[in-house]
């Protein structure tokens, strides 16, 4: 199973965190997987190598992990441009969730509501 986490604080999208394989079939053949990661790619690629704002990327193959976390105090166009992504990105995930719920499970995790706020 596959585990996106995507992060939001101040009510907004500031990253994401996949992790595991979806066991949709063997590497090669798993379709779910190279959606996951088509999407992850496009999302990551345009962020850093498009926009070049360099938000750092962690990935961990042999445990089937990648991370990304937008870097603080974007300016209003960039920031706005960045949400646009990640929203479309979590959209796009939840839709293929509800498809393949044995391989695809997405997540927020609202820094917001953990401290109380609105």
């Amino acid at each position: 199973m596959t585990t996106v986490t995507f992060h939001s604080a101040d009510s907004r999208l500031d990253g994401f965190v996949v992790e595991g394989h979806s066991g949709y079939a063997e590497a090669g053949a798993d379709i779910v997987c190279a959606a996951i990661s088509a999407a992850v790619g496009l999302t990551e690629c345009t962020i850093n190598e498009v926009m070049g704002l360099g938000a750092p990327v962690k990935a961990r193959e042999g445990s089937a992990r990648i991370s990304l976390k937008l870097p603080p105090k974007l300016n209003e166009a960039s920031d706005s441009l960045c949400q646009s992504l990640l929203t479309g990105l979590l959209v796009y995930l939840q839709a293929m969730g509800e498809e393949y719920p044995d391989n695809l499970t997405v997540m927020l995790d609202d820094e917001d509501d953990k401290d109380g706020n609105p």
